[in-house]
């Protein structure tokens, strides 16, 4: 199977990254009720993995996978009766998803107290949301980072339940220095 990723069709890595929520818990700095991803089902980095040069980036990709429940706070107002995951909790699940193009850079780093590294959106583009998420969906979400200009960095995300597009967006974040710790 030759798989590949984005418009510049380089074969994607072997898959050795599936990450579950502890590890994840360990990366982003989202706590609940804003941790929006339950697992990473896999990354394909685009470069050798300490290698951070923006044009060596682009391709890297990253599968997620979030499982959406009725118990979860915003459904009780959104909408009753009709609950749907709000469109800018899909995009900032995009984002999270996204973040993880940092990863194999990082797990090396993850048992300091504070990341030197952290990934912040910046800019959505090009947000179209097709159909509705509701409770009991599996929203997999897919992100290849598309552009490096130094610490900016674009992504093409889409986002699909069984097979269908349910939403997509271009997304901008900045790459800043976290809080050193002593």
């Amino acid at each position: 199977m030759n798989l590949t990723s984005g418009a510049n069709m380089r074969p994607l890595t072997p898959n050795k990254y599936c990450l579950g929520i502890d590890q994840i818990q360990r990366f982003l700095p989202h706590k609940q009720p804003f941790l929006l991803i339950d697992k990473i089902l896999e990354i394909h980095p685009a470069a050798r993995a300490r290698d951070l040069t923006p044009q060596n980036q682009v391709g890297t990709k990253v599968v997620a996978l979030k499982c959406v429940s009725y118990n979860e706070p915003y459904f009780q107002g959104h909408f009753p009766g009709f609950a749907i995951l709000p469109g800018v909790l899909v995009v900032e699940a995009m984002a999270q998803t996204a973040s993880f193009s940092l990863y194999v850079h990082m797990e090396h780093e993850l048992d300091r107290p504070a990341s030197p590294l952290q990934c912040v959106l910046v800019g959505v583009d090009h947000a179209r949301f097709r159909k509705p998420v509701v409770p009991g969906d599996r929203l997999r979400i897919e992100t290849v980072v598309s552009k490096c200009r130094g610490r900016l960095w674009a992504f093409t995300c889409n986002a699909t339940v069984e097979d269908q597009l349910v939403a997509e967006a271009e997304i901008l974040a900045n790459l800043i220095q976290g809080p050193q710790s002593d």
